[in-house]
């Protein structure tokens, strides 16, 4: 009985499609069929204004000298940091030793078989 539903479903969903596919068909052939539209005018190219020049910048003759900067003894001291108490962590509870691994099966080596020469040719 599923098997049934099931087949049919499938059947249904295949004629849905193949009608799907008839009227896309269909509606691309009616676009191809059109007939040939109007060119469309070339539009004429605008003309782009001048741009402006760049400034020329200052040199560096011309630039005023850069500030000094203050030197290591003229800046306050930090104050001392408070001492922060040590902390102390409670003692790791005993755990079970963990069990051995079992060791893993060494694999059997296979016999290998003797090649035989071919018969010697006449």
């Amino acid at each position: 009985m599923a098997a049934s539903s099931n087949y049919s479903i499938l059947l249904l969903i295949i004629a849905l499609l193949s009608l799907s596919s008839i009227s896309t068909t269909h509606a691309a052939r009616g676009l191809l069929q059109l007939p040939n539209l109007p060119t469309i005018p070339s539009l004429p190219q605008p003309t782009m204004p001048q741009l402006p020049t760049i400034p020329n910048l200052p040199t560096a003759a011309t630039l005023p000298p850069l500030p000094t900067l203050p030197t290591a003894t003229s800046l306050p001291s930090l104050p001392a940091l408070p001492s922060v108490p040590k902390m102390t962590l409670p003692p790791m509870p005993a755990m079970n030793p963990i069990p051995n691994m079992p060791s893993l099966p060494t694999i059997p080596t296979i016999p290998t078989m003797p090649t035989l020469s071919p018969p010697p040719s006449n």
